[in-house]
């Protein structure tokens, strides 16, 4: 799996930059981040289903790249205390590519990209839309991946009792469940809508 990312990194980085060293640092650094010992769904994993299906539904035209660079950097910052990650990964993201010389106007919406996934609302834009759907694909995967998902979240608030993570947890996924449609794009609606209400349904009941 990890050389699959790096591969698809070391790619996406190529075609604005010839810096290999630089290239190699900063996948070292996604490395880090995205395998750090808190992450338990937030991680490497995440990325890799992210980027199979973002080829899947790939995007014809040279925003496809900008949509790679929003799914590495989405959740390069994360800590489930905080309540700024994603404007910090689209800090961060901002930096690094200015490093790599990718051009002002893309870095800004790279970072628009990152700052959606806060919210998921839906957009105006097909981009943002993709990849809000991208990010919620575990959703709407098998019951065995999707039940490691769960896990892994709950291993990420470990810092919470049932007694305080149980409601909070409950909360969301009704807030998913009362959503006329939880993916944006007709595609993901098509492949993913009746496989997220039956794993949320049954988490549901699990927590109930």
């Amino acid at each position: 799996m990890e050389d699959f990312i790096r591969s698809e990194w070391e790619a996406l980085c190529r075609r604005y930059s010839a810096d290999e060293a630089l290239i190699g640092q900063l996948w070292v650094e996604l490395v880090k981040a995205y395998t750090a010992k808190d992450r338990h769904y937030h991680n490497l994993t995440h990325i890799s289903y992210m980027l199979e299906l973002a080829h899947r539904y790939n995007v014809a035209n040279d925003q496809v790249y900008l949509l790679l660079f929003s799914i590495f950097y989405h959740d390069i910052v994360y800590k489930a205390t905080r309540s700024d990650n994603e404007e910090q990964s689209a800090a961060l993201a901002q930096d690094r590519l200015h490093r790599l010389g990718i051009p002002e106007a893309d870095i800004l919406q790279v970072k628009d990209l990152i700052i959606a996934t806060k919210t998921h609302q839906a957009s105006e834009d097909k981009l943002t839309n993709l990849l809000l759907d991208l990010d919620l694909a575990i959703l709407g995967a098998d019951e065995t991946r999707y039940d490691r998902y769960s896990q892994g979240v709950r291993k990420e608030y470990s810092m919470y009792p049932d007694l305080i993570y149980k409601p909070g947890r409950r909360k969301v996924l009704k807030h998913f469940l009362t959503q006329k449609q939880i993916y944006k794009t007709a595609a993901f609606q098509e492949e993913f809508e009746s496989n997220a209400r039956a794993n949320l349904k049954r988490e549901l009941a699990k927590l109930n």
